[in-house]
C-alpha cells in the first residue's frame, strides 16, 4: 500500500511556518534560521496561499540586487506558481512532482486551506523507513522458511 501525504503529516505534524508578501527578505532569512527551514509558503491576510519563497530564491537574487536584496519584500522574490498536493496524494506522486518541477517543498492543501508542507527530506526519510521495514520483513520471512 502506498504511503499517503496524510501519514507523513501525522508523523511530522501540521505546523507550517508562513510569511506574508510584505515581509522583508531580511526577516524571512531570520525566520528560516530560527525555524531551521529552507522555504515558507506565502499567505495573504486571509490565509490564502499566494506563493512560496525559498533560500534558493534569495541566493539567486543576490547577483541582481547585491546587498539590497535584504531590503526587498517577499512579493519581489517569491514564486507565485506553487505546486501543491493534497493529504490523499501518494508519496510516490509527491516525489515525482518534486523531481519534475525541480522543487524541494510542496505545500499541502485541503479544501482550499493550507494544512501542512512536505519537504524532500520528509519524502526521502519516509521512503527510507518504508524500505527498511520491507527489508526487515523479508529477512524475517527468509529466516522462518
Amino acid at each position: 500500500m502506498a504511503t499517503k501525504v496524510w501519514a507523513i503529516l501525522k508523523h511530522k505534524g501540521h505546523r507550517v511556518v508562513t510569511v506574508a508578501p510584505h515581509h522583508s527578505i531580511r526577516s524571512v532569512a531570520e525566520t528560516f534560521t530560527h525555524n531551521h527551514i529552507g522555504a515558507a509558503p506565502v499567505v495573504d491576510e486571509a490565509g490564502q496561499l499566494r506563493g512560496i519563497i525559498s533560500e534558493r530564491d534569495i541566493v539567486r537574487a543576490i547577483p541582481k540586487h547585491g546587498d539590497g536584496v535584504t531590503k526587498l519584500t517577499v512579493e519581489h522574490l517569491m514564486s507565485s506558481k506553487v505546486a501543491t498536493c493534497t493529504p490523499d496524494d501518494s508519496l510516490v506522486e509527491i516525489m515525482q512532482l518534486m523531481t519534475d518541477e525541480h522543487i524541494r517543498h510542496v505545500p499541502v492543501v485541503k479544501d482550499g486551506a493550507l494544512c501542512g508542507i512536505v519537504s524532500i527530506r520528509d519524502a526521502v526519510k519516509t521512503r527510507l523507513d518504508e524500505m527498511q521495514f520491507e527489508v526487515e520483513a523479508l529477512r524475517r520471512y527468509i529466516c522462518q522458511s
